[in-house]
This record gives structure tokens, C-alpha cells and sequence, in this order.
């Protein structure tokens, strides 16, 4: 497959930087939907990554594009399931990063089902997810911190569930 050169690594303390500037994003904060209360409050940010970095539970890892890191992605569980999720700087949406990103995850983390959760409108990630192989289980009503309101939210799983 042609394309972006994408790869993951292990997350290293001097990706938070990066992650928390695409995490104050207003845009992405809104179509991700479910973010962090203050996008802004570094305090709050470094404590949920030192949870994460922590956590040998969670797999995480570092998407860089080019050799300049892009996002990340995470494999943890959520309301008891293995899920995924993933945050990509909107200086690089619309460029398969995200999909190549997660497809490549997917590889490195063999265990199904994997669940994930995307804003209902959210057609960029939803595409993503679904060209890396997950469907659309169900669709639940939950509160959206960023928009200040109940939306949509679509489940989809990949694997038997």
C-alpha cells in the first residue's frame, strides 16, 4: 500500500507536548465529542498520562508520520471491554494517517473483539474504523463534555463479540 510513511513506537514523556497542543484543538476537540473537561488544564493532562504511562494494561503507543509524531493510539478496556482509541493532530487529517496508524495497532494488538466508540457524526473516525475492519454494533445517547450535550454515540466492534 502506497501512501504516508506511518509507524508506531512506545510513548515517550517528551510526546506529551505534542499530544496535549492536538488535545487543545477546539475543532478536534468537537468532532472527538468526549474530551476532557478543560482541554487546556495541563495539570489534569499530565495526571491522566502519568495514569496511562502507569497503566501496563494499557498499550500505547506513538503514531508518527514522516518521523514527526502525529497522535496516538491506545488499546484499554472501557465499560469492561478491550477497545482502541486514538487522537491524530488535525494538521494531519485527510491523509490516511489515522487509518495506517490503526492498521498497524491492529497488527501489533491480535486480541478480539476490540470495541470502539465514535461521536455518532464523527464520519472521518467512523470511516477509519471501518476501512481497519470494525462495525457498527449500537448506537447509545451519552454526554458529549466538549459539546456541553447528549449526542449520538456509535459502538462498533471488530471480531465476534
Amino acid at each position: 500500500m502506497s501512501g504516508p510513511r506511518v509507524r508506531l513506537r512506545a510513548v515517550d514523556r517528551e510526546d506529551l507536548a505534542v499530544f496535549f497542543d492536538y488535545h487543545r484543538d477546539a475543532e478536534a476537540n468537537r468532532m472527538a465529542a468526549f474530551t476532557a473537561e478543560d482541554p487546556d488544564d495541563r495539570v489534569a493532562f499530565d495526571e491522566r498520562w502519568d495514569r496511562i504511562l502507569g497503566d501496563d494494561t494499557v498499550v500505547k503507543r506513538t503514531v508518527l508520520y514522516n518521523g514527526r509524531v502525529a497522535g496516538n493510539v491506545l488499546g484499554f478496556e472501557q465499560y469492561g471491554d478491550p477497545s482502541v482509541g486514538y487522537w491524530i493532530g488535525r494538521e494531519h487529517w485527510g491523509k490516511g494517517i489515522a487509518t495506517r496508524a490503526l492498521a498497524a495497532f491492529l497488527e501489533e494488538v491480535p486480541r478480539r473483539p476490540l470495541y470502539a466508540r465514535v461521536a455518532a457524526d464523527n464520519a472521518g473516525s467512523l470511516r477509519v474504523l471501518e476501512k481497519c475492519g470494525f462495525r457498527v454494533t449500537r448506537e447509545e445517547r451519552a454526554f458529549a463534555t466538549a459539546r456541553g450535550r447528549e449526542i449520538g454515540e456509535l459502538v462498533l466492534v471488530l471480531g465476534r463479540a
